[in-house]
């Protein structure tokens, strides 16, 4: 499909017109039949990505070694890769791989904390005297003997843990086994800048940095003021956690110099193209969203956009989210969509079938660079996974709030057979896997009508449209508030999106003086008409949802 894609101006970098392709390791190939998705198996599935598919970039959430309390998150060696998946020779096998296919990749770099398990930190915990104590964020306890203040971890609990050989306590915005770097201290900025040369060096195109704003820590340690009544510090409600408002535990202004500084590094890197620096941060006040570029756009290239997480699925309400992002949007920086991945249930689950190839149409058709999350191409819905086999810490600490990670995270299904091909049929996968008769590749390659299919066909025309992978975004008001109507525009070459968010059939008026073409839709196929010569309208089914070429005299 690479060869078929339509041409970019010769400007625009890479990652604008990309669409990025999430995998998350332990669940994608097993290739040594342990049960649990490895580095080779990454590599043996390539050209189903490259070939199959046709995405432009991969990003790989983290396989450093790690005692996988997180499952990876808790980093224990930034420069090695955990026995689980394979050897630091197998990371480098898997990018000149995904490099010879015409793809790029893109690792997770875990910026505000490490593993406890990390040399650094059982260093820094040894003694008050530690050349590494300042590496992390140690305080003295309150005069009552409790926490420094009153700041909470987001996966429960206070977010501080006493330490009885030294007498103080260690900040912790997630796990107690996942203590916060100090990135005021210079000489863990120096070293965790190494890590970003290490694996630059071996031709990483670019990062992705998990929880990218917790890294500013208010100086004078304030305890965060109380939140309002019916407040929500996620799209999600976390318990205890959104009982504060977290102006500083996490977002300081000092989070954007961090940034700055790895701006500069990577862009150290980028002399034959450009590298990709991507933040997860969520936030939902667009404006300090859109702070994250930086002041001259030298931050993140994609502050994550999880919008459509937060929404509800409407015509209205997205409309309104579409327009707020590119309002927000500075001078020159470019958005992005995402829809699902490792921590959200699955788009299927969340919205339905139907739902599900609308929000694909959308990812793949906003103005911006997508990404999607392994699975979502076939319509994964969240497997289910009884008592005895959750994992997931964040559920298992806070049970109740329905906040698992695991449903989402089941093995990738390639064929038919027991545990679709992932590992071998007798061995037991690390989650259990959803039904293979159904969600597999194979069940759906070639099958008119399914979600690969649906998938791939996007895919296809995104790449191969100008308009929808570099044109402007223009808003339509077509006067039917159950339909998201919107153009995307290059040179000559217009494309229209319409999406109805209506549980009955829809005529869609087009505006006059155009010609239509009907290029792609979902399973409810709208059908274009014309009145006796007259107005041109489309018919779509129950939240169906239509691409259409425009031709303008």
């Amino acid at each position: 499909m690479h060869a078929r894609r339509g041409q970019s101006p010769d400007n625009q970098p890479w990652w604008q017109t990309a669409v990025i392709y999430q995998i998350y390791p332990r669940s994608f190939a097993d290739s040594n039949g342990d049960g649990v998705g490895d580095l080779r198996g990454i590599e043996q599935r390539l050209d189903y990505l490259s070939d199959v598919l046709g995405v432009d970039a991969i990003w790989i959430s983290p396989f450093y070694r790690s005692p996988m309390r997180d499952f990876g998150y808790d980093v224990s060696d930034h420069t090695d890769v955990d026995p689980i998946f394979g050897t630091l020779a197998d990371a480098e096998a898997l990018i000149a791989a995904i490099h010879a296919r015409g793809m790029r990749v893109i690792l997770d770099f875990v910026s505000n904390h490490t593993s406890d398990e990390h040399p650094w930190f059982q260093e820094s915990r040894s003694s008050r005297e530690s050349p590494k104590r300042d590496w992390y964020i140690w305080r003295d306890p309150a005069p009552d003997g409790g926490p420094p203040n009153n700041w909470l971890a987001s996966f429960g609990g206070p977010a501080w843990t006493f330490d009885e050989r030294t007498g103080q306590y260690y900040l912790h915005s997630f796990l107690p086994s996942q203590p916060d770097l100090n990135w005021r201290n210079p000489e863990v900025m120096e070293a965790m800048h190494d890590v970003l040369r290490f694996w630059l060096e071996r031709g990483v195109n670019g990062f992705r940095i998990d929880a990218a704003h917790f890294v500013g820590k208010d100086p004078e340690f304030r305890d965060n003021p109380p939140a309002p009544e019916g407040y929500r510090y996620f799209h999600k409600p976390v318990g205890e956690y959104d009982s504060q408002l977290h102006i500083y535990d996490r977002g300081t202004p000092f989070a954007h110099e961090v940034y700055q500084g790895i701006r500069r590094l990577v862009d150290e890197y980028g002399v034959e193209e450009d590298r990709l620096l991507i933040g997860e941060m969520h936030l939902y006040d667009w404006d300090e969203w859109a702070s994250y570029f930086g002041p001259n756009l030298d931050e993140f290239h994609l502050p994550y956009n999880f919008g459509l997480l937060n929404v509800e699925w409407s015509a209205a309400s997205i409309r309104e989210l579409v327009r707020a992002i590119e309002d927000a949007l500075p001078e020159g920086a470019w958005p992005n969509w995402v829809v699902g991945n490792h921590d959200e249930p699955r788009v299927a689950s969340r919205l339905g079938p139907q739902l599900a190839r609308t929000a694909m149409l959308l990812l793949l058709t906003l103005r911006g660079t997508p990404t999607v999350y392994y699975g979502d191409e076939l319509g994964f819905v969240d497997a289910d996974v009884p008592p005895e086999k959750q994992q997931d810490p964040w559920g298992l600490r806070m049970p109740g709030l329905n906040l698992s990670r695991d449903p989402a995270r089941s093995p990738m299904l390639w064929t038919r057979e027991p545990h679709g091909g992932f590992t071998a049929p007798d061995v037991t996968p690390w989650l259990p896997t959803i039904d293979p008769e159904r969600y597999s590749v194979e069940a759906q390659l070639g099958a008119p009508g399914s979600m690969l299919e649906f998938t791939r066909a996007l895919l296809q025309l995104r790449h191969e449209r100008l308009s929808l992978h570099s044109g402007t975004y223009r808003e339509l008001d077509l006067e039917l508030d159950c339909v998201l109507a919107f153009e995307r525009e290059s040179g000559d070459e217009v494309t229209m999106v319409l999406a109805s968010f209506a549980e009955e059939p829809v005529t869609v008026p087009l505006p006059g003086g155009a010609r239509y073409v009907h290029l792609i839709g979902t399973e409810s196929d709208a059908v274009l008409r014309d009145d006796d010569g007259g107005q041109a309208a489309v018919n779509l089914g129950p939240y169906g949802a239509v691409i259409l070429e425009v031709h303008r005299p």
